[in-house]
């Protein structure tokens, strides 16, 4: 068997197969990398990673935390945690994005942040600033991975090691607002990190959908998951509720409409807000840009803008 050198901390033996990556990026005294036997897998499969702080702290200067989840893929879940941090951002917060939607992690090239390197502190992982005021970090797998084609080919116990190693050892500071962006659906990769964040008392779970009725069914479910593990609902969006034409500014329903706010009155959790299909959003993702900043006349803006706000409204009492 090989033999490792513990760190006195807290040390995380997990299977790793990004070792190459990782130690081309190795920074500071707190990460040690070490390389098992080969057997009869293939030798990558035998790296080991390991993070020698996982101290609680590093959760301890962030005030709200927040999930973000869908029933299932294509609703825009992504799209609804980058503009909801930024939006918190253009509010004057300082907001972290923790990225563990491992087989798809789109936020970085969402965000133009694709390609940058994770460093190490002593703290753990340092994540990474998104703008030059650094008021928005971001912690994605997709820093982790030597290609952007890479797929992430891993079972569920090394998936949720991966998260709960994102939740103990990021280093993120004195953050306002940690805005989660999850997988689709309700897998034991939500159950590690809403058992992760636990601790950290969540303000709660922002539930994704579209007008159709296939994507509604699916956040019944998501809706259940959450009040079996006890995670509070701050509310319903509904994604691409229709489409403004941008001569008339006549609204067509592409997608139906209304069937988030109707799922949210049934069950009895707030609604949020619709966000309209606009080709302004879309094209500000593709390139990086800062819709919020950007578009202030886009139709999606006042929609986007006032589930912020009602977002920033759940907790007042807790960001004094």
């Amino acid at each position: 068997m090989p033999t490792t050198e513990r760190l006195p901390d807290l040390s995380i033996l997990t299977p790793h197969p990004h070792w190459s990556a990782l130690s081309r990026r190795r920074e500071g005294p707190c990460a040690h990398w070490t390389r098992g036997e080969a057997g009869t897998d293939t030798e990558v499969s035998h790296f080991r990673f390991i993070v020698g702080t996982g101290k609680p702290g590093n959760l301890a200067g962030v005030r709200h935390i927040i999930l973000v989840l869908s029933g299932k893929g294509g609703v825009g879940k992504s799209t609804i945690s980058t503009e909801l941090a930024l939006a918190l951002r253009h509010a004057g917060k300082k907001v972290g994005i923790l990225d563990v939607d491992l087989c798809g992690p789109s936020i970085p090239r969402m965000l133009r942040a694709q390609g940058r390197a994770v460093h190490q502190c002593d703290s753990g992982w340092v994540p990474v600033f998104v703008d030059q005021e650094q008021s928005i970090s971001l912690m994605s797998v997709g820093f982790l991975l030597e290609s952007p084609d890479e797929a992430v080919v891993w079972r569920g116990p090394k998936k949720n090691a991966l998260i709960k190693q994102f939740v103990s050892d990021v280093a993120w500071g004195q953050l306002d607002y940690l805005v989660v962006d999850t997988p689709p659906g309700t897998s034991d990769e939500h159950m590690a990190a809403v058992e992760a964040l636990r601790p950290y008392s969540p303000l709660g779970a922002l539930v994704v959908t579209t007008p159709q009725a296939v994507s509604v069914g699916d956040v019944r479910r998501e809706l259940t998951f959450c009040r079996k593990t006890g995670l509070q609902v701050v509310g319903v969006v509904e994604n691409m509720s229709g489409f403004v034409c941008p001569h008339c500014a006549e609204c067509t329903n592409v997608f139906s409409r209304g069937g988030g706010e109707a799922l949210a009155r049934l069950a009895g959790v707030p609604f949020l807000g619709s966000v309209p299909l606009d080709p302004e959003l879309t094209r500000s993702l593709e390139e990086g840009r800062d819709f919020i900043r950007d578009f202030p006349k886009s139709p999606a803006f006042p929609a986007l803008s006032s589930i912020a706000q009602k977002v920033l409204s759940k907790a007042p009492a807790r960001l004094s």
